[in-house]
């Protein structure tokens, strides 16, 4: 596979964490929100981690955003982030990075596309459902990111230019 069909997504975002673990759950609500918008040319992944079998929905799409929980720091940011293929594809664990998954569609179906890390502040990752005010704030700005993102032809999708946070007030 050298080029993604006219047919495949022309963003694939990817949703991982623990809907378990009250903040952990960030990832997965912001892929559940952007299906909901039944955006044209955005496929969705939800998962609890990502692992190898996901390299080839990544090798298929023309760009990739990865969506997950960041244990906040001091000041609540959203970052996006371009996200590299790793050196080696070998998964060590259960769990793969998103480094690992680009490394792997790379050497396994040839093909990788850009790709963008976009992590949501968290604060809590007890057990519950509950969300903290931080990260609700967080995935409103991830949803509003991956928008603008999928609104970009794939020309202009360019993951080298790349790399901001953007922050704001809870």
């Amino acid at each position: 596979m050298n080029a993604p069909a006219d047919n495949e997504p022309v963003l694939l975002v990817i949703g991982y964490g623990n809907t378990l673990r009250q903040d952990d759950q960030a990832g997965p609500t912001v892929a559940e929100l952007i299906e909901a918008r039944a955006l044209p040319g955005v496929r969705t992944l939800v998962c609890a981690q990502l692992s190898p079998e996901h390299a080839e929905a990544v090798a298929a799409a023309r760009a990739v955003v990865f969506v997950d929980a960041q244990q906040a720091g001091p000041y609540a940011t959203i970052s996006l982030q371009v996200v590299p293929p790793g050196e080696s594809s070998q998964v060590t664990t259960h769990a793969a990075e998103p480094w690992t998954l680009l490394a792997l569609a790379r050497e396994v179906y040839g093909r990788v596309p850009p790709a963008w890390l976009l992590t949501v502040p968290a604060e809590s990752f007890g057990f519950g459902a509950e969300i903290s005010a931080v990260t609700r704030w967080g995935i409103g700005e991830a949803v509003e990111q991956v928008m603008a993102l999928a609104r970009k032809t794939p020309v202009e999708t360019d993951a080298s230019s790349s790399g901001t946070s953007a922050q704001g007030n809870r």
